[in-house]
């Protein structure tokens, strides 16, 4: 075993060079303010390919299930507005103002309260962003226990909004409509 990590040491040690090299050189070619914008511009484009989708279902449909152990149409964009309230507040260090609990409040379910809670979110998410002081992309906070970077947790968040997004294209296929593209540019 020792001849062996002695013969691969070399290139062992080459690779984490590298790897080294090309973090510090990306690193200097993308500045926080170049990562904030980008952050910024890729919110405002979720922002209209999910509105693009809460249209695209019709008012009666919003408490479609694909199946009964999951989530409603609504209660999925529910879902997903309050991760983004939640998880931008908690990324940037302002304090959450959005309301808890709304996947559950029958009162918020039907399309226009949907369509506004989601509309809401991204507005929060937008302004937590350019809001943000991205020296402070580098602070470590503290989420359930684990330790991770504002940039990582504000990544997770655009993550969450995309993943559960995903989720409802399902739902619109189920009830008879092709869902909007994916804009991925």
């Amino acid at each position: 075993m020792s001849r062996l990590l002695i013969r691969l040491f070399p290139a062992i040690a080459v690779t984490l060079l590298f790897v080294q090299f090309s973090i510090s050189a990306t690193a200097q070619n993308f500045p926080a303010d170049s990562i904030k914008g980008q952050f910024i511009r890729d919110w405002q484009r979720a922002k209209s390919y999910t509105l693009e989708y809460l249209n695209a279902m019709p008012a009666d449909k919003y408490s479609f299930k694909a199946v009964d152990s999951i989530r409603s149409f609504a209660q999925q964009m529910l879902h997903l507005a309050s991760g983004n309230a939640g998880l931008l507040h908690f990324a940037s260090g302002v304090t959450a103002g959005f309301p808890q609990g709304l996947e559950k409040s029958p009162t918020a379910q039907n399309k226009d309260s949907v369509v506004y809670y989601v509309t809401k979110s991204f507005d929060i998410a937008l302004q937590d962003l350019q809001n943000f002081d991205p020296a402070k992309f580098g602070e470590q906070v503290d989420i359930r226990g684990t330790k991770i970077t504002r940039f990582a947790l504000f990544e997770k968040a655009f993550e969450h909004q995309t993943h559960t997004l995903g989720q409802t294209t399902i739902y619109i296929r189920l009830v008879g409509i092709r869902p909007p593209a994916e804009r991925l540019f």
